[in-house]
């Protein structure tokens, strides 16, 4: 930052919206978006996050739903050159963090390639604003040791990943973009050695006032999903934190 109330231009900050709820903003994110030029947005930056945009500036939404993309992603990365080539500061706006699954790194090599200069601002990712406002401790001396993040997105019908690593005690998983695969998450972590009853539930617009979660087993969890009618956006997490939530849950209901 050049002074207190301008930004470099020609140049892209990569900056993580944390969660949903604004307040979770860092204050490097939130003065950030008050002073860009232009501001490239995702479907999952919580609601009143770009109301601390300027009223001048421009507002590209860049959105991914589910099967439902507004702008493919070579277009956003060549979008961010072409905006920072116009003498603009901009902020690519994500939800959570830029850094887990949600593409930055491609974005930033494009950038690279391109010789525009940039800096990543972390966000709180959505794993931890789920867990934290579910009553959900992701980590615990007395159920888990450690805590893996993973992709459930099905490409081709698939959902290829290390199932022995994923289906051990003492540990949590974090399913991102789970919701489809949801049956077949399930059934691979019971075949790999999980038993049945295994807590696991489903977090949806975690760290917002609309915050639902369903608790379940893995035995359980793909009925409860299909009986809540629950959809997109919305964790997974799998392992025996889950059986807190009733102790722990401070947010939901009482917000």
């Amino acid at each position: 930052m050049t002074t207190q109330d301008t930004l470099p231009a020609g140049k892209v900050w990569l900056v993580g919206a944390g969660p949903g709820d604004p307040e979770l903003l860092t204050l490097k994110a939130a003065r950030l978006i008050a002073r860009a030029d232009a501001l490239v947005y995702d479907h999952l930056v919580g609601d009143g996050i770009m109301d601390l945009a300027r009223p001048d500036a421009r507002r590209i939404y860049a959105g991914k739903e589910a099967s439902k993309h507004t702008m493919p992603q070579g277009d956003i990365n060549q979008l961010l050159v072409d905006l920072a080539r116009e003498g603009l500061s901009v902020v690519r706006l994500k939800g959570g963090d830029p850094f887990i699954f949600g593409r930055g790194g491609e974005e930033l090599e494009t950038l690279v390639g391109s010789g525009i200069p940039f800096e990543v601002v972390p966000g709180v990712t959505a794993a931890a604003g789920c867990g934290a406002y579910s009553g959900f401790p992701l980590t615990h001396r007395d159920h888990a040791q450690s805590v893996t993040f993973v992709t459930g997105h099905l490409k081709d019908g698939t959902v290829n990943l290390d199932w022995p690593a994923l289906a051990r005690p003492k540990h949590t998983v974090v399913f991102y973009m789970g919701i489809g695969a949801a049956e077949e998450i399930c059934r691979q972590m019971i075949n790999h050695g999980l038993p049945s009853m295994t807590p696991a539930a489903v977090v949806r617009n975690g760290t917002q006032k609309d915050q639902q979660t369903v608790l379940g087993t893995l035995g359980t969890l793909p009925h409860r999903i299909a009986e809540s009618g629950i959809k997109p956006p919305a964790l997974i997490v799998v392992g025996s934190v889950v059986g807190l939530h009733e102790k722990l849950s401070w947010f939901e209901g009482k917000a």
